[in-house]
């Protein structure tokens, strides 16, 4: 074995490149286990995980996302070896020198005397390529380099380190390893010149025994690690994830220092009764003996002991509490333990009466402390962990948890920072907690493989599901019809199986992991079974999840299929061959402006047994920042650094941007989440808590009721405890706001009921909103509108001077309409333009991802096809059809036909796309209303929008409008927006979407004020029985919206471009790579006809009065 290594330091013409041979995998690694503390006594253990424990939603006040996420880095590399004595942290800024493949790497330069002084230097941990060597790639699916398994790319940069370090004079006699948390892709080490190891797998740690070849303690001399990391191995092979390809030290360099005897593992179980009220408790614990001691005889000489402690009650005391004395179970050792097969250490056994049970609702931690002493009774060796009470079971169609179908409202995240890629700062993991808690998002998978170790310790912490899933993905095996997928490859197998032992013996002892993954897209085949059958073996307490192979396969405990539709998953549910849950490993696919149609797969979910709920895809864009040539930052994604090949913007399929500041769509994911469900029927308000552990004495109801638009009452709502999977009704009559809502004279009244925090929790200060639904009242009344009565004296002045009409009213208001393009080329009240270049009839939006997605067969290229993109409407007929002293009536005929045929169009009426005919009566008031009656070719596809569009001066950049808000809403994402009077600039309804798309749209809008700051403007609303309207209002054109490719690029118009639907696609986002709006919310090409009204707006101007008033028919 040790000849093979050398081949690969000294490549030769003919040497074997081990880096290519997947059962060469690892060399001198330690057998996997979980974390290490090496505490030096109890006490100090339990204050270390008291400490640890401090963390709440502050922390993420001090998370960073620019460059000082480098030095933070290595701040939180020193802080999380804090308080242990046996740990020392070698991250820090290390010498380095990339070679362009593993044959120039410079010779010997693990060697104590090689000069590195001209190297340069990096922070580890790190990706080399976020620090200007080499380039980020991001694929998708395909590898970056030819499928030729297992062999890579010639072209394999390779990182050379070199770093110094001392041993502590306290280490003295005690055994040195060096741990590696995570190392991208492959790499070997040297310690003063000798080789200590190889490994691979870039998410899981490796560590080497290097006690023989450190300089002694006290000696004076300082120690030389050197590293040669690949950026391409074979295990890359088996790293085919959607995510940025970066290389490197990407996690802690550690040195642990444990005596010659010491815990080298330990495995925490529980088993509760059928009443969920008692415990059996215990430890399985591995001793590593050093070659100098019998492994026969060492429990003549030492002896374990295992101690539970509360870990929640130091909390309620001060700071000065003695951790120590919250002992709750003392476990013994079993002299005839009957572990698991094959299990050759020692079980410690003991139980707990009444535990404290963890849940995402109640995550209750208890501290455990393994203790190995010697024949006098001195401590050796002590290590701990924080533990958790809980049961995970099957029964039909369900995942039980403490006995109960949980349902998961999940979200699938990568490890992804904007400045240093893979490397995780502890501030960010607990600034992605507090927004995932707040938000309702109580399950997470880790995709896809896994994380860093303080990650799982904060999900334990604060309460969250999770999947944890082994870095195994072949998804680029798919594109190639003669490689076969590795897990039909016998050769893979050890690797695969390799992975996944490694997952599991690091993670084993979390609460927060509910289900094991074997992978993600990496086909199927007899490997699988292999790695499930070891994971069934190991840890029976936990179920399997996979996806690969159809999601329906004997290797998965439940159905986990990825963008299934709804009517898909309710028909599996009701399928009675099928006895196990379905929990969607990833839907609704979050990218760019998405989201839609989530609501309704909570429909099903909410109503269906054995739906158990699902994982968005995904938590956070993935960009990374770039300076660009004008030396500012911005989201650059795959092609931005010249990575080729790369899928775009495909990356970009985030809940939140890169610096975690929500998308809009995660308000509808809040909604859709969100565990307090209040309805309306019958007369009847009906409160349910759909959470499985906790009753609501926690939190606080209020209650609002408006009237179109505006605020009639608010109070606090006084209940009794509502219990878990318990509701309470409320009737209409003898609610607080009932004779509010009686004596009310509003046309739509509408009742809030929020649920918020009455305390501050770890994740959010009270105040927090939990729960917030609105419904709207009967409506007792017709709309009354009252007629305006037009000034008999008044006279409205009309004239037609060649190609323009002009209306108005003297030194009053004037509109001028070209008949040439039948549009108002200005209106001017009082000299001040209040609209220009419109009314325009409008069906064609910025495609979004969604629209593009599906290549020939995406909306996008169908509307493209039918050259909506590119329609120009030429005016037919222009007339005034009547003209009185009150009311002057203009009649318009439209034909949308391709630009290209803009001068041909009337030989061929098969060219016309579109007739729109446009009626105008603009009252002596200033009035003006507009009734369009539009009729689409009926061979279109669904299309994007039915409106009009029209353009209002800069100075009106102040928009209030009465509809859904406050944050952007489409048709199929609006269940979390609420109908109410809402105030934003133009600037702050823009939606910053990376890559520019249709964005920044509020539905259901009744009426809408562009106002300059002195209050004058213009008023626009529905009218005679037209229903509410899809707003939008941008500096940006929707050509400029549908050129730019980065939201830098974006350049703004001369005007405030103003688009108000009748009618508007739904967003979709079932997937991203198929048109799939639900039926409901497309707009098939039908004749449709709608009014709107405009007036002119002062300071004085009620937009209440004018929307409730009529003009004379």
């Amino acid at each position: 074995m040790a000849s093979i290594v050398g081949q690969f330091v000294f490549p030769s013409e003919n040497g074997h490149k081990v880096w290519e041979d997947p059962s060469f995998i690892k060399w001198r690694k330690r057998d996997a286990h979980v974390t290490l503390r090496c505490h030096d006594t109890v006490e100090g253990s339990l204050r270390y995980w008291y400490e640890r424990s401090k963390v709440d939603f502050l922390v993420s006040n001090s998370a960073v996302w620019n460059d000082d996420a480098v030095d933070s880095a290595l701040d939180c590399a020193a802080y999380w070896v804090k308080g242990l004595p046996f740990v020392k942290s070698l991250s820090g800024h290390w010498k380095f020198f990339l070679a362009p493949n593993p044959k120039n790497v410079p010779v010997s330069f693990y060697d104590n005397a090689f000069q590195d002084s001209s190297w340069a230097n990096l922070p580890v941990p790190s990706n080399w390529q976020l620090h200007g060597f080499d380039l980020p790639i991001y694929t998708n699916v395909p590898y970056p380099f030819p499928l030729t398994p297992p062999l890579v790319a010639e072209d394999n940069p390779t990182g050379c380190y070199r770093k110094y370090f001392s041993i502590p004079k306290q280490w003295e006699g005690r055994r040195i390893l060096l741990h590696f948390e995570a190392v991208d892709s492959a790499f070997c080490a040297w310690v003063n010149g000798a080789l200590v190891g190889y490994s691979q797998d870039s998410r899981l740690p490796a560590e080497f025994e290097i006690t023989a070849y450190c300089h002694p303690c006290g000696s004076g001399k300082e120690n030389v690690l050197a590293v040669q990391v690949f950026r391409w191995s074979d295990g890359s092979y088996l790293e085919d994830q959607d995510h940025w390809w970066l290389s490197g030290i990407h996690r802690d360099v550690l040195l642990l220092a444990k005596p010659q005897v010491f815990i080298g593992d330990y495995f925490f179980k529980s088993s509760l009764d059928e009443n969920f009220l008692n415990a059996d408790i215990q430890v399985e614990v591995k001793i590593d003996v050093s070659r100098e001691n019998s492994t026969n005889s060492i429990l003549s000489n030492f002896s374990l002991e295992a101690t539970l402690y509360d870990s929640e009650r130091w909390y309620d005391t001060d700071g000065n509490v003695d951790v120590s004395s919250f002992n709750v179970a003392q476990m013994d050792l079993n002299p005839f333990p009957s572990p698991s097969l094959g299990f050759h250490g020692y079980v410690l056994a003991g139980k707990l009466e009444k535990p404290k049970l963890w849940s995402a609702e109640h995550p209750h931690l208890y501290t455990l402390v393994v203790v190995l002493k010697d024949a006098s009774g001195k401590l050796v060796d002590c290590e701990s962990c924080q533990v958790g009470i809980r049961q995970i079971s099957r029964a039909p169609k369900q995942l039980l948890f403490n006995g109960h179908p949980i349902v998961i409202r999940g979200v699938n995240r990568h490890e992804h920072h904007p400045r240093i890629g893979k490397t995780n700062l502890e501030s960010c993991m607990v600034k992605d907690l507090i927004l995932m808690k707040q938000n309702n998002i109580n399950a997470v998978r880790n995709s896809h493989y896994p994380q860093h170790p303080r990650w799982y310790e904060l999900c334990d912490l604060f309460g969250v599901y999770m999947i944890d899933e082994a870095n195994i993905e072949t998804h680029g095996f798919d594109l190639s019809d003669h490689v076969k997928h590795p897990t039909l490859e016998p050769s893979w197998a050890y690797s695969m199986l390799d992975r996944v032992i490694g997952m599991v013996e690091r993670d084993k002892n979390h609460a927060c992991i509910i289900l094991w993954s074997l992978g993600n897209e990496s086909g199927y085949g007899p490997n699988h079974s292999s790695l499930a059958g070891w994971i069934r073996g190991k840890d029976p307490s936990r179920l399997l999840h996979y996806e690969g192979g159809g999601s329906r396969t004997p290797s998965t405990d439940i159905i986990c299929p990825m963008y299934m539709r709804v009517w898909d998953i309710v028909k599996i549910a009701k399928d009675p061959s099928e006895t196990r849950p379905l929990i969607l490993c990833e839907y609704s696919h979050a990218m760019g402006n998405s989201n839609g149609n989530i609501h309704e797969y909570w429909k099903a979910i909410d109503s269906t047994l054995g739906l158990q709920g699902g994982f968005i895809w995904e938590w956070v864009d993935q960009a990374l920042l770039k300076e660009g040539t004008d030396g500012m930052k911005y989201w650059a994604y795959g092609g931005d650094f010249g990575d080729t090949p790369n899928d775009l913007n495909f990356c970009l399929n985030g809940l939140t941007w890169p610096d975690r500041t929500p998308h809009p769509a995660l308000n509808e994911v809040k909604y859709v989440y969100q565990p307090i469900k209040i309805s309306f029927s019958a007369n009847v308000i009906k409160i349910a808590n759909t959470q499985f552990f906790e009753a609501t004495q926690g939190l606080k109801f209020s209650w609002f009721l408006d009237g179109d638009g505006y605020l009639l009452g608010s109070g606090i709502l006084s209940l009794p405890v509502i219990e878990p999977l318990s509701s309470h009704d409320i009737d209409l009559e003898s609610s607080p706001w009932y004779s509010l809502w009686k004596s009310s004279s509003a046309t739509e009244v509408f009742v809030t009921i929020t649920a918020e925090l009455a305390h501050s929790t770890r994740w959010a200060k009270a105040g927090h909103i939990v729960a917030s639904t609105q419904m709207p009242l009967p409506a007792k009344s017709e709309h009354n509108s009252h007629v305006i009565n037009m000034n008999e004296s008044a006279t409205l002045f009309g004239e037609c001077l060649g190609d323009t009409i002009i209306l108005g009213k003297p030194d009053v208001w004037e509109i001028k309409i070209n008949t040439k393009n039948g549009t108002i080329d200005s209106w001017k009240v009082k000299g001040f333009p209040v609209m220009h270049k419109g009314i325009l009839p409008c069906l064609w939006r910025a495609p979004t991802d969604n629209d593009i997605g599906g290549g020939p067969n995406s909306y996008a290229s169908k509307w493209k096809a039918a050259s909506l993109h590119d329609m120009l409407f030429h005016a037919e007929s222009c007339s005034i059809q009547k003209l009185t002293n009150h009311v002057a009536q203009i009649a318009v005929v439209f034909a949308g036909i391709p630009r290209v045929l803009e001068n041909s169009y009337l030989k061929d009426e098969r060219s016309i796309i579109c007739k729109v005919e446009m009626n105008y009566w603009i009252y002596e008031s200033g009035d003006v209303i507009v009734k369009c009656n539009v009729y689409p070719r009926d061979d279109l596809p669904p299309l994007p929008r039915v409106g009009i569009e029209f353009h209002v001066s800069t100075a009106l950049d102040r928009i209030k409008w009465y509809g859904k808000g406050p944050f952007e809403c489409y048709p199929d994402r609006k269940e979390a927006a609420h109908i109410g009077v809402y105030e934003k600039s133009v600037a702050d309804l823009h939606v910053p979407y990376i890559v520019p798309v249709e964005c920044s749209g509020r539905a259901d809008v009744r009426w809408v004020a562009f106002q300059n700051n002195d209050g004058f403007g213009l008023f626009g609303s529905i009218y005679g029985g037209s229903q509410p309207m899809q707003l939008n209002a941008s500096y940006y054109s929707t050509a400029e919206l549908d050129r730019a490719t980065h939201h830098e690029e974006l350049v703004k118009g001369d005007d405030i471009e103003v688009h108000l639907d009748h009618k508007h696609m739904g967003l979709g986002g079932d997937d991203s790579w198929s048109p799939c709006v639900h039926h409901q919310y497309l707009v098939p090409p039908v004749p449709y006809s709608f009014s709107l009204r405009f007036s002119p707006l002062s300071a004085s101007t009620s937009c209440y009065d004018i929307y409730r008033s009529k003009l004379p028919e």
